[in-house]
C-alpha cells in the first residue's frame, strides 16, 4: 500500500479560479468575506462583565440591537454599505446589505439589570453588572454497562 501525501500547492482549485489571484477578485467581494461575524472580546472588570465587538460604519440607534434572554447576550448588527464610482464614460454603484449576529453566554452571576451600552468609533460596549456568585461545580457520575 502507498500513500500519497498531497501538498497545500497541490489544491484543486476550481476551473474559474485557476491562475487568479486574490488581488484579481472584485472589492465588494473582498469586502464581504471580510464581513461574516462580529468579532468581540469580553472581559470582567470588578464587578462588570465587559463585551465589546465591532460593528463600523452604522448608526447605532437604528442599525444595532442588544437583548439579554435566559442568561444568554444576543447582538445583531444591521449593515448596509454603498459605494459608488462614476466618471465620464462609466458608473458603477454597489451596495452590500446583511444582519449578522453574535450570541454569547453569560457566566453565573451575571444579571440583566442597569445594563449599558455605548457606541464610540465602530466600536460597541456593552457593560452587564455582576452579582459576585460563581457557578457551581457538579461532578456528573459516569455508569458502565
Amino acid at each position: 500500500m502507498t500513500l500519497i501525501r498531497k501538498a497545500a500547492t497541490d489544491f484543486d482549485w476550481p476551473a474559474w479560479m485557476a491562475g487568479r489571484s486574490v488581488l484579481d477578485f472584485p472589492e465588494s467581494w473582498i469586502d464581504s468575506v471580510g464581513e461574516a461575524a462580529i468579532k468581540v472580546e469580553e472581559y470582567e472588570d470588578d464587578d462588570q462583565l465587559i463585551v465589546r465587538a465591532e460593528a463600523p460604519g452604522v448608526n447605532p440607534e437604528d442599525d444595532i440591537e442588544i437583548t439579554l434572554t435566559e442568561g444568554m447576550l444576543r447582538i445583531m448588527v444591521q449593515r448596509k454599505k454603498e459605494s459608488k464610482h462614476e466618471n465620464k464614460r462609466h458608473y458603477r454603484s454597489e451596495f452590500q446589505y446583511g444582519s449578522f449576529v453574535r450570541t454569547i453566554a453569560l457566566p453565573a452571576g451575571a444579571t440583566d439589570q442597569d445594563v449599558k451600552a455605548r457606541y464610540v468609533d465602530g466600536v460597541l460596549e456593552v457593560r452587564i453588572p455582576m452579582s459576585g456568585k460563581q457557578a457551581e461545580t457538579k461532578k456528573v457520575s459516569i455508569t458502565r454497562h
